[in-house]
C-alpha cells in the first residue's frame, strides 16, 4: 500500500497517510478539522527495484551465456600459461 502526502489549504498542515490504492482521498484535516485537505504529489511514489531481473544482462539467452563463457576461458588459460613460463 502506498503512502500519500496531504496538505490542508486552511491551516497549511501537511501529513502523510498510508492508504490502500483504491481508497478515496482524505478530505478532513486532522489538525483543524476543516474539509480543506488535498492530496499532493510526493517523493514517496517512486518505484524501488530490488533483486534480480531489472538489468538487460539478467535476461540473456543460454546460447549467449555459453558463448561468453567460451570467449572468457582462453584469456584465463593464457594468463596461467604466461605465469608458468615466467616461473621456469
Amino acid at each position: 500500500m502506498p503512502t500519500y502526502d496531504y496538505k490542508c489549504s486552511a491551516c497549511s498542515h501537511s501529513f502523510e497517510l498510508f492508504q490502500h490504492i483504491k481508497e478515496n482521498p482524505v478530505k478532513k484535516c486532522p489538525a483543524c478539522g476543516k474539509l480543506k485537505v488535498e492530496r499532493v504529489i510526493g517523493a514517496g511514489g517512486a518505484v524501488i527495484f530490488k533483486g534480480s531481473g531489472f538489468y538487460q544482462t539478467d535476461y540473456r539467452s543460454e546460447e549467449y551465456k555459453s558463448k561468453a563463457k567460451k570467449e572468457a576461458e582462453p584469456v584465463k588459460s593464457e594468463k596461467s600459461e604466461t605465469k608458468a613460463t615466467e616461473k621456469k
